[in-house]
């Protein structure tokens, strides 16, 4: 019998070519009794995946995410959040501009997603130190997450750490006024960045002007907030199983 990964799911909320709303609920667990168990943990990692990842990609980030803590010693219980990113055509070059430009609508749109979930189990269990992992585009479901907890002032310092695996979002965000106050603000710990300039997705998006100067490729500029660290990794390729595999101490 195949063991069930809990997941946290807004699968079917977005429309997968453009990123249209279809279904404006907050969030489904599966299975909901295993959240349960969650409940009075020390910790609780969630794994956020990138582009081009249907529901059984997202299981299989999670998985990779929980071996590999597992093998650095980490003993808490690790989810995942997965969410629409296996925008339509994603995977031929001439419509990848266009299922881009969807999986960043849908990602900006399910920070608010991760942001509820966050919330309500916080509510039910407030001592929990709650960790993010985000790869790729999953690092802008992360960083509209921490724009919609910024907007109420008891999620102060509610998420303890953010790891950031060739982060699509741009260079400038952990120093810019906006963001680097906000990040301060809702993180209570560390942010760690994990970045690659050899990283062949990201040089291409870049290149494209797809994305602009990602903060996956070469790090960050400008001065940073306090909070913020990175460290340049050398990954076979832009997958998140090759960012692990180089992820050498959590948290």
């Amino acid at each position: 019998m195949i063991k069930t990964i809990p997941r946290i799911s807004t699968r079917g909320y977005y429309d997968l070519k453009h990123g249209k709303t279809i279904k404006r609920g907050s969030y489904f667990l599966y299975p909901k009794k295993d959240f349960k168990k969650f409940i009075g943990s020390k910790e609780l990692v969630i794994m956020i995946h990138g582009l081009r990842n249907d529901n059984s990609g997202a299981i299989a980030k999670i998985i990779l995410a929980k071996n590999r803590l597992s093998q650095l010693g980490y003993s808490f219980p690790v989810t995942g959040f997965s969410y629409d990113s296996n925008t339509t055509g994603a995977h031929l070059l001439k419509h990848a501009k266009r299922a881009l430009s969807a999986g960043q609508i849908i990602a900006k749109k399910n920070g608010r997603n991760l942001a509820m979930f966050i919330e309500d189990f916080k509510s039910s269990s407030p001592e929990t130190k709650i960790r993010l992992m985000g790869h790729s585009l999953g690092s802008q479901v992360i960083l509209s997450a921490v724009e919609y907890l910024a907007k109420k002032s008891r999620n102060n310092e509610i998420i303890e750490s953010i790891h950031f695996f060739g982060a699509s979002i741009t260079n400038d965000i952990p120093s810019s006024k906006k963001y680097g106050k906000l990040l301060d603000k809702i993180i209570k710990g560390k942010i760690v960045n994990y970045f690659s300039p050899t990283d062949e997705v990201l040089n291409w998006a870049n290149s494209e002007k797809f994305v602009r100067c990602p903060l996956g490729l070469n790090g960050a500029v400008g001065k940073t907030i306090s909070k913020y660290h990175q460290k340049s990794v050398k990954p076979k390729n832009h997958r998140f199983a090759s960012y692990a595999a180089v992820l050498n101490s959590f948290p």
